[in-house]
């Protein structure tokens, strides 16, 4: 008899956001509120180091990080590396964007980030796709997850407002998929990712 491990429960709209401390690539303790409570943040889980799809995610938050700011949008990476590891990755793929170390990975258990299963993972048309078009672009590959790493982890991105609640729950449905640029700066409806929700959602 095969046991499968019991689903962790997602997040959604406007729930409340899990807020646990972290380290940064220092190694000193960072908490999640700090980085929402003056601002709306984006929150940004990556998968593995191996990944070439989680350095193309993190490639594109940096290079709209510019729009971010200008929407007073905070932008937080969260790695399942080692502060040392997290260090390293982020001053290659995201120098200047605050990322923290989860190796202990509680964060991704707490937003309700799963371990992909072998559709999510290899068998997607999608990932297919996507790994022959960054190989071919790009001259990436997947390559092994650095020791301690769940080559299985899935990501996710989540915008938290100021009030601590979540604007957005965004799961991937697979490795190659993340959110665009577009829906992370205006949401579906060109709304104010700030504004406190009391009712109905109302374009700007």
């Amino acid at each position: 008899m095969i046991c499968s491990m019991p689903k962790l429960a997602h997040l959604k709209f406007n729930d409340p956001a899990p807020d646990l401390e972290l380290q940064d690539t220092d190694g000193k303790p960072a908490r999640l509120s700090s980085f929402w409570k003056d601002r709306t943040l984006i929150l940004a889980f990556t998968r593995h180091f191996g990944c070439p799809q989680c350095k193309e995610m993190v490639d594109h938050l940096v290079t709209a990080s510019p729009e971010f700011k200008d929407r007073n949008l905070a932008l937080v990476v969260i790695t399942q590396g080692t502060p040392e590891a997290a260090k390293a990755f982020c001053s290659v793929r995201a120098p200047g964007v605050t990322c923290l170390a989860d190796p202990e990975r509680k964060a991704y258990r707490a937003y309700g980030l799963e371990r992909a299963n072998l559709w999510q993972s290899f068998l997607s048309l999608d990932v297919w796709r996507s790994n022959r078009r960054l190989k071919r672009e790009r001259g990436w590959k997947t390559d092994l997850p650095p020791k301690g790493q769940d080559a299985l982890q899935m990501a996710g991105t989540f915008i938290i407002a100021p009030d601590g609640r979540i604007r957005l729950p965004y799961y991937y449905d697979n490795i190659a998929d993340h959110p665009s640029v577009d829906l992370l700066l205006h949401g579906v409806m060109g709304m104010d990712w700030g504004q406190p929700f009391d009712g109905p959602v109302a374009p700007k």
